[in-house]
């Protein structure tokens, strides 16, 4: 796991030692990081969805951190044949480490392998598309159903997403954003009462991150009146290390030492309707004047990335290509 973790926070002068702890998180999970085989079920179902729809265009995985490389796969994509290809970024918000890192990252592989160049576009951000609210809404409403009947009104729902540093929130419109996604759920389950808070920091203390910690904002809910707490992780789609350690064992522990009722509602992953979203998005793609639904206040967000979109920060999640074939 070191050379992983070296490999995810290069230039982010994480002591060893934070590293070494880190690398304790895996060994509740087998000593390995469960995002490769998530993301390989994802693919899988993607394929059966395009399938289904006739669309047909092979898919191909590729990693920053750890294999199979961007670099990797866009030499095997060159080598079947392929000329054009979307990226779809397994990140539903905007953000230096979360967008323009990936792009960053296949410019690089593709300068590296030189000709001849396949042409890519990246599928835009889906966080306010109808596909992601609506998994999200039925995924937490389940869970909201499952509390008993006398504690649902003092059951706060608390929605988290990975933490970054201020200085990239401020290249970004990554807060703004959870903030809509937020309420698009909230709002479409009727919830009085619910609230944002982030997590899985990393970097020296003296490095100032978006806050509230997840941690922290538990500790005030005893005090509000709130006998369960509902975490909803609407700022990842699967449910990897950040997820599995820094909520079902962190979060849960500080539940059970607060006497919370604790509820953690599942990722995205492999829900139909989020599979079916990818599906849309990759055919809007394929034509040249589709439809590109949103909700919410802010509209779709743009197909082609400004120059000035996400410039500060560093790194982290997985772009997965789905290419077009040359004939």
């Amino acid at each position: 796991m070191i050379p992983f973790l070296e490999n995810v926070t290069r230039g982010r002068n994480i002591p060893r030692e934070r590293l070494e702890d880190v690398s304790e998180h895996y060994l509740h999970f087998g000593g390995v990081s469960p995002i490769n085989a998530q993301n390989r079920a994802l693919i899988a179902a993607l394929r059966d969805e395009l399938r289904r729809q006739e669309i047909l265009l092979p898919v191909y995985f590729g990693n920053r951190n750890w294999e199979p490389y961007v670099t990797d796969t866009i030499d095997q994509m060159r080598s079947n044949g392929v000329q054009r290809a979307l990226v779809f970024v397994t990140s539903a918000f905007s953000s230096y480490s979360g967008c323009r890192q990936y792009r960053e990252d296949v410019v690089r592989a593709v300068d590296a392998l030189g000709p001849p160049e396949i042409e890519f576009d990246k599928i835009r951000g889906f966080y306010n598309h109808p596909g992601y609210i609506e998994t999200m809404v039925e995924l937490t409403g389940q869970w909201l159903r499952d509390i008993p009947a006398d504690r649902q009104a003092t059951t706060e729902v608390v929605f988290t997403a990975h933490s970054i540093p201020n200085t990239m929130a401020k290249g970004c419109a990554y807060e703004k954003q959870l903030a809509e996604a937020s309420r698009l759920v909230a709002e479409a389950l009727e919830i009085p009462s619910w609230r944002l808070a982030y997590q899985s920091r990393s970097g020296p203390p003296s490095v100032p991150w978006l806050e509230p910690d997840i941690l922290d904002e538990m500790e005030t809910l005893p005090g509000a009146g709130f006998s369960d707490v509902v975490i909803v992780p609407i700022g990842f789609i699967s449910d990897h290390m950040e997820v599995m350690f820094d909520l079902d064992h962190e979060a849960a522990e500080k539940a059970d030492e607060l006497g919370l009722g604790f509820h953690r509602v599942p990722t995205a992953g492999v829900h139909p309707r989020f599979v079916a979203m990818i599906r849309e998005l990759i055919e809007e793609r394929l034509h040249d004047d589709p439809a590109r639904p949103a909700l919410g206040k802010f509209g779709p967000l743009h197909d082609i990335c400004p120059l000035n979109c996400c410039l500060i920060g560093t790194g982290r999640p997985s772009p997965v290509a789905v290419a077009a074939a040359a004939s």
